[in-house]
């Protein structure tokens, strides 16, 4: 009695909160009061629209998250960069959102990793310095030298990378900036990845893993390793280019600079991470051969997974994060960018309603699309408004509405753009098949997050979907972040502990049979446009 007397006045007396740790939980003494923390893992990702952060706890169950949109630069047509500086502060006001919402603290933090769009470099200098605006992965400025690389070195950068040359990627990109900046080009001391820039700014070491490696275009994905023969078609270096270790692998701890803008405290380790498409896979469980997700984000994929690499010139060749697996992707660019264009440039009105407690326009253009029947009374859209990748490969693609009538109203353009993402979905979904049967298909993205998309989807494809409670990359970052540090034992441990089925979604016969036509008419209309925009000038 006379030690718990003691040790009750004494905690009493404390004038600063006292903490005792143990076994994934923290013990506080806050005025005299015990209060237990649980130990949460942080996820991040700096997706091309804006970062968004996901906090879990050890024991796989969400708490809470948040996000901050940041600006995508287009100078020119066809040009996409983003501002190395912007991304940072993005990531904290994020980060702050998803603490206040989960009613939490950066200090009950205890690991985190994070993801990032893929082909992305940041470019610095001797002294570390950031010198030029990221090129993204839907620019298509370096279009001639794609087709330089294609035509002069292609089967021998397909034979080493597994990927044919496109503006997509980092290694045209490189090239562009040598031929066109040679001032900039010159400077360059260091070659990040978007993810891993975050990572060096909370740590201070820098590395990357092996599907961003093989996102750049620059690595050998036979020998694994950075690729010298790649490289020197963009003039660089393989001393430019970071170590590569597994995403699982702890490469760093918070700094101590880190921890005071963070909250988060000194010393909690930080997993390497993986580019967002590969996470978002990895968090509904995609993990065996014969998976396939198909993902609505900013661009939308259709992988399907198998236990070896089958590389083809028409679709993406990446690994995976579990060892041995290895997806084929086909990649459409503007997905849900096609809708955020559109909201941006038509609906200002709404978006500033919005802005004042008003209704979300998304939510409003999804209703109004929902108002209208399947096949928008025959008006067709085609995504095409950064060119396009597969199953085309080409950046003089242009995004079109077709089949305008005085019977439109804005109802049947919204429909008609969730539909035409579909039917380039689709355009890619039957590539995909003919390469590795299909058994189940997962939804993934922002875009899933509407029944009315994922109907259309489930209509088009004539599959069944899955939808997920959580399937975004941050939250695939945190599950990894909790596998590197011991916290989950394997990946099928993370999977069975995190990932939780929501809803399925079925075709309908009548609709799919609508479809079918509707997605004949999207070919026929593709197939007769192509060639005119051969002519369009760049800028």
């Amino acid at each position: 009695m006379f030690v718990l007397w003691y040790l009750d006045n004494a905690i009493k007396r404390l004038s600063k909160e006292w903490t005792y740790y143990s076994n994934c939980t923290y013990l506080v003494v806050r005025k005299g009061v015990f209060l237990t923390m649980t130990e949460l893992i942080l996820g991040i990702d700096i997706g091309t629209g804006g970062c968004k952060t996901t906090l879990i706890d050890t024991h796989g169950n969400f708490i809470a998250d948040g996000f901050s949109e940041y600006i995508t630069y287009r100078p020119f047509i066809g040009w996409a960069e983003q501002k190395a500086a912007d991304w940072f502060p993005a990531f904290l006001f994020a980060f702050k959102s998803s603490l206040e919402k989960g009613g939490v603290s950066a200090k009950q933090i205890v690991g985190l990793s994070m993801s990032a769009s893929a082909h992305n470099v940041v470019l610095l200098d001797d002294k570390n310095c950031v010198i030029r605006d990221t090129i993204m992965w839907t620019d298509q400025r370096s279009a001639k030298e794609s087709e330089f690389l294609k035509r002069e070195y292609g089967d021998q950068i397909f034979r080493i990378g597994f990927q044919v040359p496109a503006p997509t990627w980092t290694l045209p990109q490189m090239l562009w900036i040598k031929n066109n900046e040679p001032e900039v080009f010159n400077r360059i001391s260091r070659i990040m990845f978007i993810k891993d820039y975050l990572r060096y700014q909370l740590t201070g070491e820098w590395v990357t893993d092996h599907i961003e490696a093989q996102g750049s275009l620059l690595f050998d994905n036979t020998n694994w390793r950075w690729a010298p023969e790649l490289c020197s078609l963009a003039g660089i270096s393989t001393v430019l280019l970071p170590p590569v270790v597994k995403p699982t692998d702890i490469v760093g701890s918070i700094t101590a600079e880190a921890s005071a803008l963070t909250g988060i405290p000194i010393g909690v380790p930080v997993v390497n991470g993986a580019p967002d498409t590969a996470l978002e896979h990895y968090c509904v469980g995609a993990i065996e051969e014969g998976c396939c997700v198909v993902k609505i984000a900013t661009a939308s994929t259709v992988s399907i997974f198998r236990n070896e690499a089958y590389p083809h010139e028409a679709v993406l060749t990446y690994s995976q994060v579990p060892d041995g697996l290895w997806s084929t992707c086909l990649a459409t660019s503007s997905a849900a960018a096609s809708l955020r264009w559109y909201r941006d440039a038509f609906c200002g009105l709404e978006l500033h309603q919005e802005n004042n407690g008003g209704k979300d326009v998304y939510q409003l253009l999804d209703e109004e699309a929902e108002d209208i029947a399947p096949g928008s009374s025959g008006l067709i859209f085609h995504p095409y408004l950064m060119g396009e990748r597969s199953p085309h490969w080409d950046s003089k693609l242009r995004g079109s509405f077709v089949g305008i009538t005085a019977h439109h109203v804005r109802g049947h353009f919204s429909r008609a753009i969730l539909e035409g993402v579909a039917y380039s979905i689709k355009d890619n979904f039957v590539i995909a098949q003919q390469m590795q049967p299909v058994r189940q298909i997962s939804l993934v993205g922002g875009g899933a997050k509407s029944p009315l998309w994922r109907s259309i989807i489930a209509n088009v494809l004539g599959k069944p979907i899955i939808k997920y409670y959580k399937d975004d990359s941050s939250f695939g970052a945190a599950m990894l972040a909790g596998v590197g540090i011991g916290v989950f034992s394997s990946h099928q441990d993370a999977i069975s502990k995190c990932t939780r089925e929501a809803e399925r979604t079925y075709p309908s016969l009548d609709t799919t049979e609508a479809y079918k036509n509707g997605f004949k008419l999207y070919r026929e209309i593709h197939n007769k446009l192509k060639d005119s925009y051969k002519n369009y000038e760049s800028s």
